[in-house]
């Protein structure tokens, strides 16, 4: 007898390692507008639209199972509803240097216009906006 599939329908929370978590909270509340939340004693998250960061920082075991966790190895991509021009002003406003972009890039919503740049641990942060749906004839 075969077994079920497993189907995941969305992406809850990850975790990432960081070297610092209050620089790693400033840097993601001033220049992405996420929110700060502690949590399981003490431990804290960036929460985001239905999502939510964990932050686990080097040197501090928080689980055991997670074997090679290292500040700089993630690669993120957010969706904002701003405008490109917005974006990059607010990035520019803060201090933030764009090392890439504006570019098109095809991600799990469609086509899109992104711009990268690294967060504290140089984690490569990317920030797009979706390109509108085509209107039908």
């Amino acid at each position: 007898m075969t077994s079920p599939t497993l189907s995941v329908v969305s992406l809850d929370h990850l975790v990432l390692t960081v070297a610092n978590i209050e620089r790693t909270v400033g840097f993601y509340t001033s220049v992405l507008g996420m929110e700060a939340r502690a949590f399981d004693q003490g431990r804290v998250a960036l929460h985001f639209g239905l999502q939510k960061i964990n932050l686990h920082e080097v040197g501090h075991v928080v689980d055991g199972n997670v074997r090679h966790a290292t500040p700089g190895s993630a690669d993120l991509c957010f969706l904002t509803k701003a405008t490109m021009p917005d974006v990059i002003s607010s990035l520019r406003a803060r201090g933030v240097q764009i090392i890439e972009g504006p570019s098109p890039r095809t991600g799990a919503q469609g086509t899109m216009t992104s711009v990268y740049f690294y967060d504290p641990d140089e984690n490569l942060i990317e920030v797009a906006v979706l390109d509108p749906a085509p209107v039908a004839p």
